[in-house]
């Protein structure tokens, strides 16, 4: 009889939580997260970690309310009583299930962050393409590395507001270009303070540091066009204007671009000569001219 119940039960609720996610956007499936699914290999992990953990936190959020809601209504006080209600010292069930249960989740969620995390640092031997990308305050060096030929670089400036208003200026925004359908690694390296390599839309960042090597790998997808990147670490005055682009192209036209970096004489590496210089401060902690 309680089988029958449960089963006669369950089949509304499927059909309700059906019916609930076949009317949700695809933005709202993928909990507001700004990307686009199979953009790379891992966001689509990311996605799925994120929105099956609010989707469990939610499900024991209105559990703990109904459980709430239901003492208060049960347990109230009737018309005509005084006094207190009967006193319970302990309830060893009750108190059991609700340490072992916290426990249990806290496990679950670290075991799948832990999971998903060795996926998305793990190498890529030898990827398709390999990319070093300088953090500088306040802006972005690209070197792009070719099969039997010297590297191409491009060498950004800070991102500028166009005159007497707030707004970009689109023009003077560095863009970093990858292919479609390619294994890619990004070295990432700091000519001066720590910043944070941060493409939005892939869901991930990682730390540049000075004189710590870091390495991005992932996998592009099919999906082509323009996303935005940043730096997620406070790096000085201007790190608000530290913003780059990134242009997920077919690889003919990810090879031209290269063709292109080459034809205009950026071959080898970006002049480190241009960094900004560093204060020097003298033993009285005056600084040096």
């Amino acid at each position: 009889m309680r089988n029958r119940r449960t089963r006669w039960l369950a089949v509304p609720a499927a059909a309700l939580t059906a019916a609930v996610l076949a009317g949700c956007t695809q933005e709202q499936l993928q909990g507001w997260l700004p990307s686009t699914p199979g953009l790379t290999n891992h966001v689509d992990r990311i996605v799925g970690l994120w929105t099956t953990s609010w989707i469990v936190l939610l499900a024991i959020g209105i559990l703990v309310w109904g459980l709430m809601l239901w003492a208060s209504v049960a347990y109230r006080r009737r018309k005509g009583q005084t006094g207190l209600p009967a006193q319970l010292r302990y309830n060893m069930p009750i108190e059991i299930f609700f340490t072992t249960v916290p426990i249990l989740l806290v496990m679950t969620f670290f075991a799948f962050t832990a999971r998903d995390q060795a996926a998305i640092e793990a190498e890529i031997e030898d990827p398709d393409v390999s990319i070093t990308a300088y953090g500088k305050r306040w802006a972005w060096d690209f070197v792009y590395d070719r099969e039997n030929k010297d590297p191409v670089y491009f060498e950004g400036i800070q991102a500028l507001n166009e005159p007497g208003t707030m707004h970009i200026d689109e023009d003077t925004i560095p863009t970093l270009y990858m292919p479609s359908n390619s294994s890619v690694e990004i070295v990432l390296e700091s000519r001066d303070v720590a910043h944070s390599f941060w493409i939005v839309e892939m869901l991930y960042k990682k730390d540049m540091l000075p004189g710590v090597t870091n390495h991005m790998y992932f996998e592009t997808g099919d999906v082509e066009g323009t996303f935005t990147g940043k730096c997620a670490e406070l790096c000085g005055e201007y790190h608000s204007m530290m913003l780059f682009n990134v242009e997920i192209v077919s690889p003919d036209e990810y090879q031209a671009y290269l063709d292109e970096l080459e034809a205009e004489g950026n071959v080898g590496h970006p002049d480190e000569s241009l960094n900004p210089l560093q204060p020097t401060w003298d033993n009285e902690g005056e600084e040096e001219e």
